[in-house]
């Protein structure tokens, strides 16, 4: 009884040390789906892509979305968050449309969909770095932002250059 009650003891210890706010679970998971969708679209980008601008843009979020990803893996695993492995369906989606373009087409539909998402990102990181629970995770998205921030400016860029 004396064993099971110290084992007790210790699981309970051992799961409130783990213990995240769901908010912050919330944000691992949306924040890695969205870094994956970015690197994957940003390889088709850098092979499709027809102007020059497309191509290196392409490249840029697969360098830094890759690099995102790495330290945001670090953070959460030290939170005892949970990592997606794969983008969201929606983004799926997205990249099945995108792999269907070619040309031009596959340009303006890129840019379009770069717009859209860093968009998102920048309001899913806005309310991490202003609300989030977890002090790295809040740190992380707040040195992330101006970043985001300049890829939606370059991202708006090429839309309109298409």
């Amino acid at each position: 009884m004396k064993t099971t009650a110290l084992t007790l003891l210790a699981f309970g210890i051992l799961a409130a040390g783990c213990a995240k706010d769901p908010r912050d679970q919330d944000f691992v998971t949306k924040a890695g789906q969205g870094r994956l969708a970015e690197v994957q679209m940003g390889q088709v980008a850098a092979t499709k892509g027809v102007t020059g601008d497309v191509k290196s843009f392409g490249q840029r979020m697969v360098s830094d979305h890759s690099k995102a990803n790495d330290e945001l893996k670090t953070i959460a695993t030290k939170a005892g968050a949970s990592l997606p492995t794969e983008p969201s369906s929606d983004q799926r989606d997205t990249l099945a449309k995108l792999d269907k373009e070619s040309g031009a087409d596959f340009d303006k539909a890129y840019a379009k969909a770069m717009v859209k998402d860093h968009k998102e990102d920048i309001d899913l990181f806005k309310n991490e770095a202003s609300s989030g629970q977890n002090a790295d995770l809040k740190a992380f998205a707040q040195k992330t932002l101006p970043t985001l921030e300049e890829h939606l400016r370059m991202a708006e860029a090429l839309k309109s250059n298409q």
